[in-house]
């Protein structure tokens, strides 16, 4: 591990060079300790949760390998959690899902209440934690053919209404107890494995539904929608399409969510947010990373992930922008994958905060595109990892690749005795 006092020699060698492009890294460095990302809970338990915590995931999700030391119970998981927040540089936020409450007793998903989650508020106040909130809508019975909230049984509907209504009045608590909103983010797996005969039936039910869930005001929590292209069971047909729900964000003034793990292997979300931003006043970004068909593995710092960072700092909209995590990989230590995701989407946004905007926006203006070109292949190779070192050592945590000794200790006295 390189010394304190090398970290402070490469950062001030990489503050002259940036300066040379005209960028402060300092104030780089107080923009990004601003952002707070949302680590998903369920990356720490393969989205099993309290309800039926053996029981087989449906409705799309599935989770591939057979890690030791899965969390499996909410003290055991929070623990975990607060083994990867002292890791990752900053303050964090918590984005949980429903079936995580806390009960002696069984509860039906459309009968939960915020006394179910009081551990966790606890838990984020201790710890200065803002929380999200999902509504779980799979791996229920009341979603085996495919389909909750645009079902054609309108029994099956007023069950995942009631389901969302409940989940909403739970984030408003969150964002009451703890002083900064939830965001609660509907996702559901409806649609068709084949070609459906009526694309309009489920959507229009769709529709109604939201409007009956969103239907109430609540001060501190704030909605958001999701869509996807396909999934496991939906390849031919998804009821809550890319289309559906932006004009549903843009009518009803919600937030739309974009999953960098929703869309076709070959498309990035980057390209969209520009667009959306215009009409949008907030969005939320799910960050996860597609492989093939698969939408779910541990963020990397791809080409991809810096492009999404880059078009929300270019757009001012660091504030205007949720950020949080979606995937869950149980091949690998589950601890390490929350980190090395959360760290690698805050690198991602620190090298965008110190890239020259002013100048590639000038060089473009003017129509002096060879520059542009120039430059954009220039500021690839700065040294921009100097800068995160010496940002986690001012945050106190660990440099380098030297998180994973503490991973590999709790691994040994903890992980491996469950």
């Amino acid at each position: 591990m390189p010394t304190e006092q090398n970290i402070q020699s490469a950062y001030e060698l990489a503050k002259a060079r940036y300066a040379d492009f005209g960028v402060d890294t300092g104030s780089a460095l107080q923009a990004l300790e601003k952002i707070a990302i949302s680590l998903h809970c369920w990356q720490g338990d393969d989205a099993s949760g309290y309800e039926n915590p053996d029981g087989e995931l449906t409705g799309g999700i599935a989770v591939t390998g057979n890690y030791p030391g899965k969390a499996r119970t909410a003290d055991q998981l929070r623990a975990d959690l607060d083994l990867a927040y002292s890791l990752i540089p900053g303050t964090h936020r918590l984005n949980l899902h429903s079936i995580y409450w806390e009960s002696d007793q069984k509860v039906p998903r459309n009968a939960i209440l915020p006394e179910h989650f009081s551990g966790w508020v606890d838990w984020a106040k201790a710890n200065h934690h803002g929380m999200d909130f999902n509504p779980t809508c799979f791996s229920h019975p009341m979603a085996d053919d495919g389909f909750t909230l645009s079902s054609r049984d309108a029994g099956v509907r007023q069950f995942w209404i009631e389901h969302c209504i409940a989940c909403r009045k739970i984030g408003d608590y969150f964002g009451r107890e703890l002083g900064t909103p939830a965001v609660t983010n509907i996702w559901i797996p409806d649609g068709y494995k084949d070609t459906p005969a009526d694309r309009t039936t489920p959507r229009r039910l769709l529709m109604e539904a939201l409007d009956v869930i969103l239907a109430e005001k609540l001060e501190h929590n704030l909605d958001a929608v999701e869509p996807k292209l396909f999934g496991i069971g939906s390849e031919s047909y998804v009821t809550g399409s890319m289309e559906f729900y932006t004009a549903y964000a843009l009518t009803r003034k919600v937030l739309l969510t974009l999953d960098s793990g929703h869309f076709h292997p070959t498309e990035t979300i980057a390209d969209k947010i520009s667009s959306l931003m215009l009409f949008l006043d907030q969005m939320l970004l799910h960050v996860s990373r597609g492989v093939r068909w698969d939408s779910d593995h541990v963020v990397t710092y791809t080409e991809d992930l810096q492009a999404i960072a880059r078009e929300v700092v270019r757009l001012d909209a660091l504030e205007r922008m949720h950020i949080g995590l979606d995937y869950f990989d149980a091949s690998i230590n589950r601890i390490a994958a929350w980190t090395i995701g959360s760290r690698n989407t805050l690198r991602a946004l620190l090298n965008a905060l110190l890239e020259p905007c002013q100048m590639l926006e000038d060089y473009e203006a003017s129509g002096d595109f060879t520059s542009r070109l120039a430059l954009q292949e220039e500021i690839k190779v700065l040294p921009a990892n100097a800068v995160w070192d010496f940002y986690c050592l001012k945050q106190g945590v660990p440099v380098g690749m030297a998180f994973m000794d503490s991973i590999r200790d709790y691994e040994e006295r903890v992980l491996s005795k469950r």
